[in-house]
């Protein structure tokens, strides 16, 4: 028998629901560039159009593990975001600016 989210969902206790919440948002917020590009319901090759290259391209980008800032930005991009790199300390966040566009820093 089939059960509908919703009514699970209200069995659950508040602290349950509270961390089945929390494990959704982290999961949004974490995405390999497959899974980003897919959240944003856009093909390898709608993607590969718009920047102008061939799908395999942007099969092989997806797999990488380093890569050019510029091309991540561009890629990012392309699926009407915008890149922003922060480095992360235990007292706070810096946001770097030396790597965005300059039309961006203005």
């Amino acid at each position: 028998m089939t059960r509908n989210f919703r009514e699970l969902q209200a069995k659950m206790s508040p602290e349950r629901r509270a961390r089945v919440e929390n494990r959704v948002r982290k999961a949004i917020q974490e995405m390999a560039l497959d899974e980003l590009r897919s959240a944003r319901q856009l093909t390898q090759s709608e993607l590969a159009d718009v920047l102008k290259v061939d799908q395999g391209s942007i099969s092989k980008l997806e797999r990488r593990t380093d890569m050019y800032i510029s091309t991540l930005r561009r890629y990012v991009e392309a699926m009407g975001g915008s890149l922003q790199i922060r480095a992360v300390f235990p007292e706070g966040e810096v946001q770097i600016i030396q790597f965005q566009d300059e039309a961006s820093i203005n």
